[in-house]
């Protein structure tokens, strides 16, 4: 069953993507509270809802008296650059496809201490007496997925998402939509931390890589953060022998 997005979150989308097409511009106004509670038939506290989310996350700036703005900073330095390999394999020349391996809801009772350490989720919080509904509610989502260029596996990505911040992340069809280009569109990513090694390639891995196992690999890892929380999480094996890291200085 398709989950119901909740009407403050359908509004900030929509605010997103009017923003994202051009349609209101950095240092624009966007229209009124009354006008976006017409617009979706909800009160004026759903859309307050919205509106504050979305300033306290440094897209919007409100303004006593003048009204709602899109924040300026929200298209500058503020943004982290993420590369995103479907592009990448595609201006070099390369017929890029994804295979999405699993999604999946992850629940309380299912973080490990990695992610309860990366999203910065108390065990506390987690544990004892809890209802059925809470029990059952996301914290995050996990998607695994297979990217591929001529053909060949070239990198396999997991990633987590805050299932809190995009209720919506679950439902893409990550076959047709890639993951980083999606997140880089509903929602500011400030800044991020990554890391890169070198690992001998687990078997799982290695049967998703084409690869012989205990094959070398480079992981690249990542956790980008926005509202000054983390958002998504990320681990890309990288078969050694087909990919390569490089820039300029």
């Amino acid at each position: 069953m398709t989950k119901q997005v909740p009407a403050y979150q359908r509004i900030k989308n929509a605010i997103l993507d009017n923003i994202h097409s051009g349609k209101w511009q950095a240092g624009e106004a966007i229209s009124t509270e009354m006008a976006l509670a017409e617009e979706f038939g909800v009160s004026r506290m759903t859309v307050n809802r919205a509106l504050k989310e979305l300033s306290e996350e440094r897209v919007l700036e409100r303004r006593q008296g003048s009204g709602t703005f899109v924040a300026q900073q929200q298209f500058n330095h503020t943004f982290v650059e993420v590369r995103n390999i479907a592009q990448d394999l595609k201006s070099a020349n390369r017929d890029y496809q994804a295979q999405v391996v699993s999604k999946r809801v992850i629940t309380a009772s299912m973080l490990d201490d990695e992610l309860r350490r990366k999203f910065a989720i108390d065990s506390a919080a987690t544990t004892g007496e809890r209802s059925a509904a809470d029990s059952s509610a996301a914290v995050l989502y996990e998607v695994k997925i297979i990217h591929f260029a001529d053909a060949q596996p070239i990198q396999f990505e997991e990633r987590w998402v805050d299932a809190q911040k995009l209720p919506e992340f679950i439902e893409q069809d990550f076959n047709i939509i890639n993951t980083s280009e999606y997140l880089i569109a509903k929602s500011p990513l400030e800044r991020g931390s990554y890391t890169i090694q070198a690992l001998a390639a687990p078997d799982e891995i290695a049967e998703l890589l084409q690869i012989a196992p205990q094959s070398p690999t480079l992981v690249l890892s990542r956790q980008t953060y926005s509202a000054g929380k983390v958002l998504t999480f990320v681990k890309m094996w990288h078969a050694g022998e087909r990919y390569q890291f490089s820039g300029e200085l």
